[in-house]
């Protein structure tokens, strides 16, 4: 009796240490049970969005994540699809990165009703409660720091004649090219156009702001003093087309690309761009979910911003291109 007694006390214990296991391991995941993260990214053909795919997939190998990677190639028919299915098969969490939230409804849709949180860094640019945390970087502060480097380079800016470039789908993009005209506009400063000049496709946006500046110049020869753009991409071709034309304008930037900011240590057209810290930011959100492994716990709030770096003449030669990151 004494030894039936003692075989059940054993077993019990072996069964609490089971229980225990599983609660241990926060968001009730079992110890030896793999974390599951899928990630996507529409922007993989980016400089910036190739980096992420890579650093994301080292991440997730050091920390021991069963990871999903989804490459979008700007085809959010092919990509939105292929992240349905992957939430339909489970997982534990969802790392977007560079994606728009406006452009995967559907998706968020899907992971909503799966109960699965989608951690986010640069994917739009105001708090939503798709995410459970979208980090990305602060477009006010970029547009304060190169409308100020503008102003000083012109010695003001009230009369001086402006472009602004933008490209509207690319809700960055779109929300600092408006912050910067709407700066520019109660500077005191002309328009030129009268409005944002938008480039139609990313993929010829330095062709595109070539041929926007050019044939601005072409009109009205020495009719400008600097040209504001939304990226470095579009950036360079604006500085290709001031200096083709001999005219004194000066551009700035935003992404801190290695042809930028060998333009701005040339000291020519390109006068500063944006360093924005993306391996900080991936580490923040790394870190949310991290958290929420741990504990199941999700971030207090939806929605941060970080600083910014201008990248002028003076710290050029300190910053990592974010194109060599």
């Amino acid at each position: 009796m004494r030894n039936k007694f003692k075989l059940l006390v054993a077993m019990a214990a072996v069964a609490a240490l089971a229980l225990t296991g599983c609660a241990a391991s926060g968001g009730g995941e079992a110890e030896d049970k793999p974390f599951k993260v899928i990630a996507f990214t529409s922007g993989n053909q980016t400089p910036v969005g190739a980096w992420w795919v890579k650093a994301v997939t080292a991440k997730a190998e050091e920390l021991g994540w069963e990871l999903t990677m989804i490459q979008g190639d700007f085809d959010f028919q092919k990509m939105n699809p292929a992240v349905e299915s992957a939430i339909a098969q489970g997982a534990d969490a969802i790392f977007d990165g560079y994606t728009d939230y406006a452009s995967i409804s559907s998706i968020t849709a899907a992971a909503a009703d799966a109960g699965i949180p989608i951690f986010a860094m640069d994917s739009g640019v105001e708090p939503t409660d798709a995410f459970a945390i979208n980090v990305t970087t602060d477009q006010q502060g970029i547009v304060d720091s190169t409308v100020e480097a503008l102003s000083t380079q012109l010695g003001g800016l009230k009369g001086k004649n402006i472009m602004v470039i933008g490209h509207d789908p690319h809700a960055g993009i779109r929300e600092r090219s408006g912050l910067a005209f709407d700066a520019f506009k109660a500077a005191g400063a002309n328009l030129a156009g009268g409005e944002i000049q938008q480039v139609q496709s990313p993929a010829t946006g330095r062709t595109e702001a070539l041929a926007l500046v050019a044939d601005y110049l072409a009109a009205n020869p020495n009719g400008l003093d600097a040209v504001w753009v939304g990226w470095d991409d579009a950036a360079l071709g604006a500085s290709k087309a001031i200096t083709e034309a001999g005219s004194s304008a000066k551009v700035t930037g935003v992404d801190a690309t290695s042809e930028a900011i060998a333009e701005i240590q040339a000291e020519g057209a390109f006068l500063a761009t944006i360093e924005q810290p993306w391996p900080s930011i991936l580490e923040t959100v790394i870190g949310y979910m991290l958290e929420f492994q741990k504990t199941g716990s999700l971030p207090s709030s939806n929605f941060e911003t970080v600083g910014t770096t201008l990248v002028d003449k003076v710290n050029a030669a300190k910053i990592t291109p974010s194109d060599k990151l």
